[in-house]
């Protein structure tokens, strides 16, 4: 198994050395007997854990009359007590005492109720570094090759715990800053308005460097740039064949403006010169900070940290390949909070590597949309908002 030593280290090596294992696999993708192996003993550590440190967690699994011996092979996950994304939005849980809190995260932006998501430093780290080696395993990390950066996210004020915001600033490790735009302002009341004039500005000063560019965050707000350009008559950019423009949020919110995925890339192409494969989408929240990024063919593969269960919207039963449903994640990785098995709002299909063709050996899903209607907005819905206003 590829597997290398790590500067991390999980809380309690003795209690969860499974968990350190899993997570310290480098190759995103991997896929064996033995793997699938490692994830269920990491599974059943992480739940002992949860179970020992966080009394709610405790109290549902014995509500449920779940027990760790019912676990005999990787299929067997779907049974593990899960909790659905929006009860981070009504209650603040931990597996850990507040003094070893080293992140807060929300979920929401301007308005809307907020997940409130707490790290300690193995579990934010632990993520991050899932990021470091997906980037890594597609070639992104070019420590000798400065970029200039366009951020479709908020501007930080200096105490910030938004989660997308913080998510945007991190990804620009990979390349070397040469300069950056963030394009949700900061409007000196606590909130924020969507420039799309120096957006424009910073795109063409940017081209006219020469230097490759990468573009993070929200695709709505991209596409309004994109769409505006053209409205204005504005001469298509080109900019290096090695920028990359990698997406998150959706379009959540503001469905009448959604444009299908693939007639964005067409358009990016088109407007900006930065070629197909070279434009991917990810998938993520803070509720589960396993990162899930788009193959060559976009499709949302999953790492070799984490499962998907979709879930049938009446009964919650697990549900077969190919067939649509709740998206449920499973995943050892966080010790913090008790959402190592966590139920999206979010219709999915899970469908075999085959029907994708990209190479990657794992299962891919798609996610539909939200289900039903609720008032609780995301981070995204509140940046469509924003685009309303601003369009």
């Amino acid at each position: 198994m590829n597997t290398s030593p790590s500067r991390l280290t999980v809380p309690e090596p003795a209690a969860l050395s499974h968990v350190q294992t899993l997570c310290d696999i480098e190759n995103p993708y991997l896929v064996s007997a033995e793997a699938d192996d490692l994830f269920l003993a990491a599974m059943k550590e992480i739940i002992a854990w949860h179970i020992d440190r966080c009394d709610f967690y405790k109290n549902l699994v014995l509500e449920q009359k779940f027990v760790l011996s019912s676990l005999k092979t990787i299929e067997d996950c779907y049974k593990i007590p899960f909790v659905p994304a929006n009860f981070f939005k009504l209650h603040e849980v931990k597996s850990i005492p507040q003094s070893q809190v080293s992140l807060h995260l929300t979920s929401s932006g301007t308005t809307g109720q907020k997940s409130q998501m707490f790290f300690d430093r193995w579990s934010i780290e632990s993520a991050q570094r899932m990021v470091d080696y997906i980037f890594d395993s597609y070639g992104w990390i070019t420590p000798k090759t400065p970029a200039n950066y366009i951020l479709y996210s908020y501007q930080q004020a200096q105490d910030s715990k938004l989660g997308t915001a913080f998510t945007d600033n991190y990804l620009c490790k990979y390349a070397p800053v040469h300069g950056a735009f963030t394009t949700l302002r900061l409007t000196g009341d606590g909130g924020h308005d969507f420039d799309v004039f120096g957006t424009m500005d910073a795109l063409q000063r940017f081209c006219a460097e020469g230097k490759p560019i990468r573009i993070f965050g929200f695709p709505a707000f991209l596409f309004f740039t994109l769409e505006r350009m053209k409205k204005l008559n504005i001469t298509p950019l080109k900019f290096p064949k090695d920028s990359l423009i990698f997406l998150g949020g959706g379009w959540k919110g503001h469905a009448d403006k959604s444009i299908q995925k693939a007639d964005l890339y067409h358009l990016v192409t088109e407007l900006l010169g930065i070629p197909d494969e070279r434009i991917r989408d990810g998938f993520g929240s803070v509720e589960h900070c396993v990162p899930y990024i788009e193959c060559k063919n976009h499709q949302f593969h999953v790492p070799v940290w984490s499962r998907v269960i979709i879930r049938d919207v009446r009964t919650l039963k697990p549900v077969k390949m190919r067939e649509q449903g709740f998206l449920g994640f499973v995943s050892p990785y966080i010790t913090s909070v008790p959402a190592h098995s966590v139920m999206m709002g979010d219709l999915a299909t899970l469908f075999p590597p085959s029907d994708c063709g990209c190479g990657l050996g794992t299962p891919y899903f798609v996610v539909h949309g939200r289900a039903g209607t609720s008032k609780n907005k995301s981070c995204a819905i509140a940046a469509a908002e924003m685009l309303k206003r601003e369009s």
